[in-house]
């Protein structure tokens, strides 16, 4: 990850903080912050597919993130001091977690449509679609997912054999 041109261009970075069947993202986080670029995490809103992309000041930072009843570690809903990605320059890169992928780009996710809600929120930003790539295990990697019409296509995917 960390040797992906994708990666090395890029200055503003969007990375999901991993539950124990993910990819984990602690190295990948801590060099973001080693390399001077800026860092953001996910913040989910419960009942809905609305998620933000909020600025971490540090990898040290993590630490004073709330865990959510999906045990994940998320700003708090009253965090207001964060900046929030599209209130600002946008993203260049966003890593993405999945359940499962397939080689033409598919993600299955975990169902609410996050991600995908993001996304097109991302495309009516002046700066664009972020690129976007798919952190999985091989054992992820599928003949086929289930797509639906809202689902954006991931544009790369990286697993161990690849």
């Amino acid at each position: 990850v960390i040797g992906h041109p994708k990666y090395h261009e890029s200055k503003r970075i969007a990375i999901f903080l991993s539950m124990p069947d993910e990819i984990q993202t602690e190295e990948i986080i801590k060099d973001i912050f080693k390399q001077g670029k800026e860092c953001f995490i996910p913040r989910y809103k419960p009942h809905s597919n609305h998620m933000d992309m909020l600025k971490l000041s540090s990898a040290e930072d993590i630490s004073s993130l709330t865990l959510t009843s999906w045990n994940i570690l998320q700003p708090t809903d009253d965090d207001s001091v964060r900046e929030e990605a599209l209130a600002g320059g946008g993203l260049d890169l966003i890593f993405m977690p999945g359940l499962g992928f397939d080689k033409k780009g598919n993600r299955l996710g975990r169902g609410k449509g996050y991600y995908d809600t993001y996304l097109e929120r991302c495309m009516k930003h002046p700066s664009g679609k972020p690129y976007t790539i798919a952190l999985a295990f091989k054992e992820q990697i599928c003949e086929s997912v289930p797509v639906a019409e809202n689902d954006v296509q991931v544009d790369e995917i990286l697993y161990e054999d690849c």
